[in-house]
């Protein structure tokens, strides 16, 4: 996406312009004198298309200047009053656990692996550790139930290896724990684990090599050997393509309910689902951790349960259920800037994942149009940038008193802001 170069921070800010690092130079001499950040903000946002030129330079596209207003947050959600006692013991509320005001929270630990490039294993000891070395306050990881009921950490359904040159696959809830700790690395340096491999989008399966490996692991595991400082945003992992009864639902929350309870020791803990009902009996279950709905807003395909498929139906879901909030792929968020709006007017906080989350300019929009926060690969350069920009604004703002909740788009910046975002998002 960045063509080999990385922008790590917003650098320059002049008179109210947010800048590439890379067009500075050519503002310098040019710019309006440096002006108070207030409401309303000019920003040149650049797009995330970048490509090699020739000479290896960067190809960059402006997009015209802009206002857009400041969405002002919620009040703060009251605290859940504990209504589980399986979970008596833990010392989390929905008041302590959300996101901070605007959370960078890093996907898979310190981002998931492609078929091109891991730098770490996904979803491991070792990535989440990584990502604590970052200003962040949340990591976003996958959780299955083994067959014989241990919570393990893998975003995948299936687990893939080769076995006598043959390809065999296991739905990771049909395995014990030993036999799902027995793929990838292993704990003794003498022992040798089944070759993990993985199968991309279109079906081509390819070994799942990364540059600094670690091994598969629970999650107790996670709650004890990753710092304590980091706050654990859990999916409750199911198939897209199984129907689940409900008691089979329960049997597998009420497992991953237990192993929080017992672990968890204040550790901040957000649960998350694709699966409407798994989102709704958890927060059934349990009231002291803040349940979202994640749905891709029918931004790429069309599901055969009518909740998954819009924003308005993760609202319905939510508002019906008691859930706190939603995270919605990005795009289906750009592509309706005034479902923000209608998100926070039902006190229900917006986060959002995707590929277009690894672009500053786009995580900078976001900020600015209210959300939560974002789920990203890039943790460092994300983390970094976003922090730029809250201080930013945070000190531009200072003394002032936020005085409208939920404040919407001006029809006319609203359909400008529209046409900007079909550029960005286009596939």
């Amino acid at each position: 996406m960045y063509a080999g170069r990385s922008i790590s921070t917003i650098q320059n800010f002049y008179g109210g312009l947010l800048i590439s690092p890379y067009f500075a130079p050519l503002f310098n001499d040019r710019l309006a004198p440096r002006t108070q950040l207030s409401g309303k903000i000019p920003i040149l946002f650049i797009s995330s298309r970048y490509t090699d030129s020739s000479e290896g330079a960067m190809a960059l596209k402006a997009v015209p200047v802009i206002e857009i207003p400041i969405i002002d947050q919620v009040p703060e959600p009251l605290s859940i009053a504990l209504s589980s006692p399986r979970l008596s013991e833990l010392a989390i509320t929905a008041e302590t656990s959300k996101p901070a005001s605007f959370a960078v929270i890093g996907h898979r630990g310190n981002g998931m692996n492609l078929p091109s490039s891991a730098a770490m294993r996904e979803n491991s000891i070792l990535s989440f550790n990584e990502a604590s070395r970052f200003r962040i306050p949340f990591i976003e990881f996958d959780v299955q139930v083994t067959r014989d009921g241990v919570p393990v950490v893998f975003h995948d359904v299936f687990i893939l290896t080769r076995e006598s040159g043959v390809v065999s696959e296991h739905r990771v809830t049909d395995l014990s724990l030993e036999e799902f700790l027995s793929y990838g690395s292993q704990r003794e340096p003498d022992q040798t684990g089944k070759p993990l491999l993985r199968r991309a989008t279109n079906g081509r399966v390819f070994d799942w090599v990364v540059e600094n490996d670690d091994r598969l692991c629970t999650l107790e595991e996670a709650f004890h050997c990753v710092d304590p400082r980091l706050g654990f945003n859990i999916e409750l992992k199911f198939d897209d393509d199984f129907v689940y009864r409900e008691e089979e639902l329960d049997t597998a929350l009420q497992i991953i309910l237990r192993s929080v309870a017992a672990n968890a020791s204040g550790r901040q803990v957000i649960f998350s689902s694709f699966h409407p009902d798994a989102a709704r009996i958890v927060k059934r279950m349990q009231g002291d951790c803040p349940v979202y709905f994640l749905t891709d807003g029918s931004s790429r395909t069309k599901h055969d349960d009518a909740r998954r498929n819009s924003l308005e139906a993760a609202v319905k879901l939510c508002v019906e259920s008691g859930l706190e909030g939603i995270v919605s792929e990005v795009r289906a968020v750009l592509r309706d800037p005034t479902a923000v709006a209608g998100i926070k007017e039902r006190n229900l906080r917006l986060l959002t994942y995707g590929q277009l989350n690894n672009t500053v300019e786009i995580v900078y929009m976001q900020h600015m149009m209210g959300i939560d926060g974002v789920i990203v690969d890039r943790v460092q350069e994300i983390s970094e940038a976003a922090s730029g920009f809250v201080a930013l604004q945070e000190r531009g703002r200072e003394g002032e008193r936020r005085k409208e909740v939920g404040a919407k788009f001006p029809e006319g910046q609203l359909s400008y802001l529209r046409n900007l975002i079909a550029e960005m998002v286009r596939s």
